[in-house]
């Protein structure tokens, strides 16, 4: 019928009008066209009706009459097709009749309701402010490369554009969060829809590809291994159980970090010159290492080649880094061929080599197989043996999943926690009051006779303060570890579609104004005052260094025993001081782990009878 009347009387698609002017234009209609009785200046409304022939030619002749014909690039089956001509451009020039296009006024009638529909639903979708100075196909790469770290420039970006915005990543689009409000929507509300990682480069070179369930994406595989981490090596019950090794590893570590005071050339001072950071690098890592593989790298009762152990500290530090960096192939993946940096190169490399070690592990534990499940001896990659015995899970190789997890843990459990232990011995020697209030409590609560047990801890509330709040200056992970959106979602009232990438900048979120006053000095009393009920566990948005959500970080536990009992065991032991009694050197370096740029030496002297060493 449309088609038929367009024959008998064709009418004219002449310009837009607004919705005001169009009901009164419909009241027309029922004589099959609609006239519009003037039109004056550069019409660019929302909807496009028709005159009868003569009108336009007649009204044309008039000065007072200038429209603005679009050119439409489509007519007849494209019509038919229900394409509607919706945003066209518009030309001004005076009219022309081989020009225009026809369209029927019932057409465009139906056409503007469903403009209309779809502009309502187009303005509760409006996209998150973006940065000027996204630079062609690398979009902003360019500002978040170092020497600054990329929480530092992304903090100062949220200082201009607000609190949420958008920047690209090369061919990928990333929603920044600074604010604790904007988190707590994106790790509640949208928890599901954030719950996958998004792939790239680094996790499937070193990552087994995307087999360490803490970097892999969102699914069956991922509850299941990560279930199986749980119980078997951070349950509260299997961290008790495996408490012996935590105090065995802290009480061998400070009798080799006396010994060492004992036998090395001292200052006028008496003091020694130690290299702390790299201390809490072998502590942490001969901690976790005994709980994943039984074994023990450094110090003198060491069972395996030292370097080797420092081998693997190297590898993991650069698996971090090149975690952290942003790589051209994850932004732009039709020149990852290219590998201009050489981030790729370096990927293998270092997967290689905590491939070959970890392999050596494997095959020795298979070797010496224990039955756990009888004896409830072993470690952690005993039980994953005996877990995946003679099977695959959701199609993995077992060996795979074995080393992949295990690697999980050792680097989740080594890195972040001595990087947690440096900050807050930075801070400290930093500060010499605090330092000095900290080991004041120790003496008051425990004594000078007596070490230091885990059960203590809960008397040292002003020990955990400094351990909050070194937690909220220095996350360990600034910028949390990247999600992305499964789905279209809306955070803070912007438009998310699905597969951007979520970047929560923990570190402007822990420094906010509105909610920590001062928020850049060291204040371990505000943990004791203002904000004493607040937690690390994910439920006060405010203060998430350990994240939130189903993706938060599942050996919360263990890292808060092991940084409290080492913290106030060498603190309760020793004295400290800085060379020259200089500041420390508060930089940090780029990469996912928020290491210190330069190395943290200070001179200590034993503080405790030698019995207790």
């Amino acid at each position: 019928v449309t088609r038929q009347r367009r024959k008998l009387k064709p009418p004219l698609l002449v310009a837009r009008l607004s919705p005001k002017n169009l009901i009164e234009a419909v009241k027309l209609l029922f004589g099959g066209f609609v006239y519009v009785l003037r039109i004056v200046g550069n019409l660019s409304c929302d909807v496009c009706l028709a005159l009868s022939k003569e009108d336009v030619f007649g009204k044309s002749m008039h000065s007072d009459l200038n429209l603005y014909p679009t050119w439409l690039n489509f007519i007849g089956k494209t019509l038919e097709r229900g394409i509607w001509p919706f945003g066209a451009l518009w030309a001004s020039k005076d009219v022309r009749l081989e020009e225009l296009r026809w369209l029927d006024p019932m057409e465009v009638f139906f056409s503007y309701l469903f403009s209309w529909k779809r502009r309502r639903s187009t303005a509760k979708t409006r996209a998150a402010p973006e940065p000027v100075g996204a630079w062609p196909v690398i979009g902003h790469l360019h500002m978040l490369l170092p020497p600054q770290p990329p929480h530092i420039t992304l903090g100062s970006l949220a200082d201009k554009y607000g609190g949420t915005f958008t920047i690209r990543l090369g061919l990928r689009r990333a929603l920044v969060v600074t604010t604790w409000e904007a988190a707590k929507e994106c790790f509640t509300t949208n928890d599901k829809v954030f719950a996958t990682r998004p792939s790239s480069v680094g996790t499937k070179i070193m990552g087994y590809n995307y087999a360490m369930f803490g970097l892999g994406p969102y699914g069956p595989y991922w509850r299941e291994v990560r279930k199986i981490a749980i119980i078997e090596l951070l349950s509260n019950h299997r961290l008790e159980l495996l408490k012996h090794v935590r105090i065995s590893e802290v009480n061998t570590s400070l009798k080799e970090l006396y010994q060492l005071w004992t036998t090395s050339d001292k200052n006028e001072k008496g003091s020694v010159l130690v290299d702390i950071q790299r201390w809490f690098g072998d502590l942490t890592l001969n901690m976790i290492i005994r709980m994943v593989a039984g074994k023990r790298y450094f110090g003198a009762s060491a069972e395996l080649d030292e370097n080797e152990a420092r081998g693997l500290q190297q590898a993991i530090k650069d698996l971090f880094y090149l975690l952290g960096i942003f790589v051209v192939s994850d932004a732009i993946p039709f020149l990852g061929w290219l590998d201009f940096q050489g981030h790729e190169k370096a990927m293998k490399r270092t997967a290689i080599e905590i491939d070959t070690i970890l392999g050596r592990w494997l095959e020795e534990h298979k070797r010496n197989k224990l039955d756990v499940r009888t004896n409830g001896d072993g470690d952690f990659m005993d039980v994953m043996l005996s877990i995946l015995e003679d099977k695959k899970l959701f199609g993995c190789d077992p060996d795979i999943v074995n080393k992949a997890t295990c690697l999980t843990m050792i680097a989740a459990g080594t890195d972040t926690t001595m990087v947690t232990l440096t900050w807050a011995m930075s801070l400290l020697v930093n500060n010499p009051h605090i330092l000095r209030k900290a080991q004041d409590e120790i003496d008051i609560c425990i004594g000078k006779d007596k070490y230091v047990e885990e059960s203590d801890i809960q008397k040292l509330v002003y020990l955990k303060a400094i351990v909050k709040e070194t937690l909220r200056l220095y996350p360990a992970v600034p910028l949390s570890v990247p999600h992305e959106a499964m789905e279209d979602c809306t955070v803070s009232g912007y438009h998310v579609p699905a597969g951007t990438r979520l970047i929560a900048n923990l570190y402007k979120i822990q420094r906010d104004p509105r909610i920590w006053s001062n928020p850049d000095e060291f204040k371990p009393e505000r943990f004791l005052t203002t904000h004493a009920n607040v937690d690390v566990r994910g439920k006060h948005f405010e203060f998430i260094p350990f994240g939130s959500g189903r993706r938060s970080c599942p050996g919360t536990s263990f890292a808060l025993q092991t940084v409290h009992l080492s913290l106030a065991r060498l603190l309760q032991g020793f004295e400290f001081q800085t060379p020259h009694d200089a500041p420390v050197d508060m930089t940090e370096s780029p990469g996912m782990t928020n290491l210190k740029t330069t190395p943290l030496q200070v001179f200590l002297n034993p503080r405790l009878p030698s019995h207790l060493y």
